[in-house]
């Protein structure tokens, strides 16, 4: 499932395989959360901008159009046209971050809807479910993802009930994929490390779910609140227990200079809808920084959104175009930027990927974290 090729210090270059094809790592996943691109990017989009990875949202399709639909239809794969691997997460933190009126109990969580208020009922089992019927490659196990900072003993309660939890969803999983009917009998459940900022509880739980031999194992729970420096400080805390064998995955970062300094630290996998949501806004990342094409001194700028960019976008339009689809409230300003932002973060991996097979991941890193953090 997983092959480490090569490292360069604690950074890891592998190779992960599931149902739906291999996977080259370190690797960002496009994030689709309703099974699309915000942006009206398409499937064949993804393809052309170099996606490995498409991540929906088991809350969201729960919801609407709800995974027994998606199910009837063939699974995500079909249901969307994409033949690539897809992970999609528990529903965990959008229960935590969204529904409103939560009650936590050992048996699960029950929230009132973000969409029509009508009460729900999800637990480990229950996102399991949902999970199969959706059909994708990598399921995530059902989580609290607690709020940075929080109180060190509800902390540790909750990281107790998550791995219970996650026992649970082990063993549900394993029956899910024994069933006849079942859309993806290959699908794998990664494990999720929780424990807030701290670095004893994050340990303990890391081992404890180490044990538990999973496919694969994320970090979850952070880039909510903490600085930069406490996330990295996280990380290295934990990754010596993460196995070395197995996938490692950072949920829901991040910015360039976050991934690279991520990789510099041990994970393999990453996600973020933050890319696509700047695109939207006009916020486009380049090879020496970021841009805002709002700005007046864009208005009659033809070069491309980055000269040293080979995406569809950059190889066709310019700045100025872009900037005027923005204020006339075009929708295709959106979609192009978009396809640029998501182009960038596919293309910075093979950057990466590239570095660590060449042996010069520490020259990259010097060269790019600092300076993709730059605003133009």
């Amino acid at each position: 499932m997983f092959e480490l090729k090569k490292t360069e210090g604690a950074a890891r270059r592998g190779e992960f395989t599931c149902a739906h094809g291999t996977v080259q790592t370190p690797v960002f996943m496009n994030v689709g959360t309703q099974g699309a691109i915000k942006g009206a990017l398409s499937a064949k989009d993804l393809k052309d901008i170099g996606c490995q990875v498409e991540l929906s949202n088991t809350y969201h399709l729960h919801l609407r159009p709800t995974d027994k639909i998606v199910k009837e239809c063939g699974g995500l794969h079909k249901f969307m046209t994409w033949d690539g691997p897809i992970l999609t997460d528990s529903g965990g933190f959008q229960v935590f971050s969204l529904a409103s009126l939560r009650k936590i109990k050992e048996e699960g969580v029950t929230f009132a809807s973000h969409i029509d208020g009508h009460k729900i009922f999800m637990g480990p089992e229950e996102s399991m479910r949902i999970q199969s019927n959706l059909g994708s490659d990598i399921c995530m196990a059902f989580d609290e993802c607690i709020e940075n900072p929080a109180p060190r003993a509800y902390v540790q309660q909750s990281v107790d009930r998550t791995y219970r939890w996650l026992v649970r969803c082990k063993a549900e999983n394993a029956r899910l994929n024994a069933l006849e009917d079942t859309v993806n009998p290959r699908q794998m459940l990664w494990g999720i490390n929780q424990g807030g900022t701290y670095p004893d509880i994050r340990i303990d739980h890391m081992k404890r779910i180490a044990d538990l031999d999973l496919p694969g194992y994320a970090i979850g729970g952070l880039a909510v609140g903490e600085t930069a420096q406490e996330m990295y400080d996280i990380i290295e805390a934990v990754e010596p227990y993460m196995p070395k064998e197995k996938t490692r995955y950072l949920m829901g970062v991040g910015t360039p200079t976050n991934i690279i300094e991520a990789v510099a630290r041990g994970v393999d996998f990453f996600d973020c809808v933050m890319p696509a949501r700047n695109a939207r806004h006009a916020r486009l990342f380049t090879w020496e920084g970021a841009i805002n094409l709002r700005n007046a001194k864009y208005i009659t700028d033809m070069r491309p959104i980055d000269p040293k960019c080979d995406c569809p976008v950059c190889r066709r339009y310019s700045r100025a175009y872009i900037r005027h689809l923005f204020v006339a409230e075009e929708m295709l300003a959106m979609r192009l930027c978009v396809m640029h932002n998501l182009y960038f973060y596919n293309k910075l991996m093979e950057r990466i990927r590239n570095a660590l097979d060449e042996g010069r991941f520490a020259d990259f890193r010097r060269e790019y974290s600092e300076k993709l953090s730059r605003r133009i």
